[in-house]
């Protein structure tokens, strides 16, 4: 189990969640009109003399025949342009960095990391950041984006709005064309009040919908808390579960998600038969309220929250003390919160940002980065979501030809199948990718696939 330390730290690491501010639109610059060049008059004409007469005319002589003018060459055609390069993922993650071709030698596409490796958001940003700088090496070693060479520049916002902002004008000056945000929604607006329509910002692990706004050039590189509660309501269906309790905190996430939940599980013809307030990283003892599910009538045949992966456990086996049956289904926070390394979830299910397919493209990351640096990335959906988030800003300089953030922004919003490291991301004009959200269910203390949606 997780101890009382921990568990505050847990609780402030979600906290931040619940704070809001409006995002500040930047102003562009205006442009002068370039002055008219000056023009020189011509010469007056002087005036003609009179003509000579005409002489006699001469018999005229046999005209030599002309020679043929030689036939005009055909121009040499003009090389076609190179085709934009494909990105192979593939490619790029078998890439050897003790075998790697000639580096790229075109001008550096900078991408900059607003990242926070305070107690906030340091379980998500610091295996998320190592994640980044390792993919730009294999990206590198692979040959580049379409000549140019990739450099991350890294900076810790602290878990501080203030120290945020501040982070953010510095990678402006940095001239990065894109910067990738933190989780958290307090420290993503304080930097949007800097960035906002002048480089796209993508945040790597936030799921708030407030952050998807392609007009600010604000954008996520995963699905929102909208799909995933949508897809857990439509799973709970799908298993023939009817009735629902759900555990909330009023404000964002914890709320949201149960709200959402709530209004797909209804229309699909489920009832909610109560909601239940607890408080994140601190609720140990949900006795009162196991009390209160254990007299409903009819019983709930799943539970639904957001909860935290040690909190899960603790509700989960004081429902079994008290012989309630429900299945518990919980959001993105269980593995944001290391669910696989609590004891007690086993059955659980979660919505997920991917699944570790055996051979599949997150898996052979990790293993990379394993073989490579000689150490695990943790957060293992969250360092894949990182990868993802350049390929995406790599795929929008290749299509546009440009180095330019606003262009490159408005590539990526315009943007339809980025192949990536957890699903084809599409924006299509939005500001979240239509990723699939994957539903795991705890067999053996390791995720097995129980259902796709999206």
């Amino acid at each position: 189990m997780t101890t009382n330390t921990t568990r505050k730290r847990l609780f402030r690491i979600l906290a931040a969640v619940l704070a809001l501010a409006l995002v500040a639109a930047a102003c562009g610059d205006d442009e002068g009109d370039a002055e008219a060049p000056a023009t020189t008059a011509a010469p007056a004409p002087t005036e003609a003399p009179e003509p000579a007469p005409d002489p006699e005319p001469a018999e005229p002589e046999a005209a030599e025949p002309e020679p043929a003018e030689p036939e005009a060459a055909e121009p040499e055609s003009e090389p076609e342009p190179a085709a934009p390069m494909d990105l192979d993922v593939d490619a790029i993650l078998a890439a050897d960095l003790a075998a790697c071709g000639p580096a790229p030698q075109g001008e550096p596409l900078r991408i900059g990391y607003a990242a926070d490796f305070s107690d906030l958001g340091g379980f998500v940003d610091i295996p998320a950041a190592k994640a980044a700088e390792y993919f730009v090496e294999l990206l590198n070693c692979w040959g580049g984006v379409d000549g140019h060479p990739v450099e991350m520049v890294i900076r810790d916002i602290e878990g501080d709005p203030e120290t945020a902002g501040r982070v953010a004008q510095e990678l402006l000056d940095e001239k990065v064309t894109a910067i990738l945000g933190p989780a958290f929604f307090d420290v993503n607006q304080a930097i949007l009040q800097v960035t906002a329509t002048r480089v796209p910002t993508i945040s790597v692990s936030s799921t708030e919908p407030l952050l998807a706004d392609p007009e600010q050039l604000s954008l996520l590189a995963s699905f929102t808390d909208t799909a995933q509660a949508v897809a857990a309501a439509q799973f709970a269906i799908e298993k023939d579960w009817t009735t629902a309790v759900t555990f909330s905190v009023p404000g964002p996430y914890f709320g949201y998600v149960v709200e959402v939940f709530t209004e797909e599980f209804e229309s699909l013809g489920g009832q909610v038969l109560g909601d239940f307030p607890f408080v994140p990283g601190q609720t140990t003892d949900f006795s009162a309220q196991v009390n209160e599910i254990a007299g409903l009538t009819p019983q709930p045949d799943v539970v639904y929250s957001a909860l935290l992966a040690f909190q899960a456990a603790i509700l989960g086996a004081q429902l079994s003390e008290a012989e309630v049956g429900a299945e518990m289904l919980v959001a993105d926070a269980f593995t944001a919160t290391g669910g696989y390394f609590v004891d007690g979830v086993e059955g659980f299910f979660h919505t997920s940002h991917t699944f570790p397919e055996p051979d599949g493209r997150m898996v052979r990351f990790l293993a990379s980065y394993e073989a490579a640096k000689g150490g695990v990335l943790e957060s293992e959906s969250y360092s894949a979501l990182a990868a993802d988030a350049i390929l995406v800003i790599s795929d929008a300089v290749i299509r546009s030809g440009s180095l330019d953030p606003v262009t490159v922004g408005e590539a990526i919003i315009a943007g339809t199948g980025v192949d990536g490291l957890t699903g084809v991301l599409t924006y299509d004009g939005g500001g979240s990718p239509n990723t699939p959200v994957y539903v795991h269910e705890v067999v053996n203390g390791q995720p097995t696939l129980a259902a796709v949606y999206g």
